[in-house]
């Protein structure tokens, strides 16, 4: 599907850290520093400015389950188990299997780390299934700890080695223990090639399909297939909000198999038509897959940490 309007764009909205060249707000996101990368996804801090009394009905779409530090703004998330009502707080979010509609108010202010799959056992034990699809109070750090690093008015950066800093702490206490590399090797495969069969990608992993799909299961909180089919639709919903390289357009469209199917596997997801979707303003899920798109270009060796993204 070639996209033949604009992503709208809330200009109510008051981005803090630019736009892209269509106009949609960014968020401050970047790699982890190196020594974290096997460990952590992708680091950023959200700052939106909305007008007095305007509450803004988003959503939000995450592959990669982690922490978000909310330090101003009022946010009301509807999950699997009713709506959570954040102010200023310390959630964890799982990972996700749709979009979850978002309500936002007030200055919203938010530092956002995003776990890589394969090392989601590893800090949290296997519990990854029982959090899909949830919000539930911060894992392993008490929220006090988490809020006492932060204040709003703090520069980005100083917010994200902040929470590298309590992460690296982490990571020196589980000594041996190290992330797990068949999930790692699948979670490249869903960037680079979501469209292959689970037994290609067990062939090109080197290990048992049934080892493989009980692994995915662990880390990732859902099965192989669902994983694939989730990252094909981020990356369509990314070309659809401006920000993917627009010289991907025809190689997503032919991950599927006519428009009727991507119509069919965006509505699922996405609860809407790939042009409804086009034509809402997004600000908030435009953020979360902007990062995710800078991350995969990232591993693909296209884009260089820090280098212009070919929406800017």
């Amino acid at each position: 599907m070639i996209r033949t309007s604009r992503p709208a764009v809330d200009p109510r909205v008051v981005p803090f850290f630019g736009t892209t060249r269509e106009g949609q707000p960014l968020s401050y996101n970047r790699a982890p520093a190196p020594d974290l990368a096997p460990w952590l996804a992708r680091l950023s801090v959200t700052r939106m400015r909305l007008v007095a009394g305007q509450t803004l009905a988003c959503g939000l779409f995450a592959d990669a389950a982690g922490i978000r530090i909310q330090l101003g703004g009022h946010a009301e998330v509807d999950t699997v188990h009713g709506v959570t009502h954040q102010d200023r707080s310390a959630v964890f979010m799982g990972p996700q299997t749709k979009i979850l509609p978002v309500r936002l108010s007030g200055d919203f202010v938010s530092v956002g780390v995003a776990y890589r799959p394969s090392a989601c056992t590893p800090l949290l034990g296997p519990i990854m299934p029982q959090l899909v699809d949830r919000v539930t109070p911060a894992l392993y750090w008490p929220e006090a700890q988490l809020l006492a690093l932060f204040k709003a008015s703090d520069h980005p950066e100083a917010q994200l080695q902040a929470i590298e800093g309590l992460f690296r702490e982490r990571v020196a206490a589980l000594r041996d223990i190290q992330p797990e590399p068949i999930t790692a090797r699948f979670e490249e495969i869903a960037f680079i090639d979501p469209a292959m069969s689970i037994a290609q990608a067990a062939r090109e992993i080197g290990v048992d399909r049934r080892r493989l799909e009980r692994l995915v299961v662990r880390d990732f909180g859902l099965p192989p297939k669902q994983v694939l089919r989730r990252a094909r639709a981020l990356d369509m919903a990314s070309y659809l909000r401006g920000v993917a390289d627009d010289g991907e357009a025809e190689a997503l469209a032919l991950r599927y198999y006519d428009e009727s199917h991507l119509i069919r596997e965006f509505g699922e997801l996405f609860g809407m038509s790939p042009r409804q979707f086009t034509a809402l303003p997004q600000p908030l899920l435009t953020m979360t897959l902007e990062a995710r798109q800078a991350r995969r270009l990232e591993m693909m060796g296209r884009l260089a940490p820090g280098q212009r993204r070919p929406w800017e």
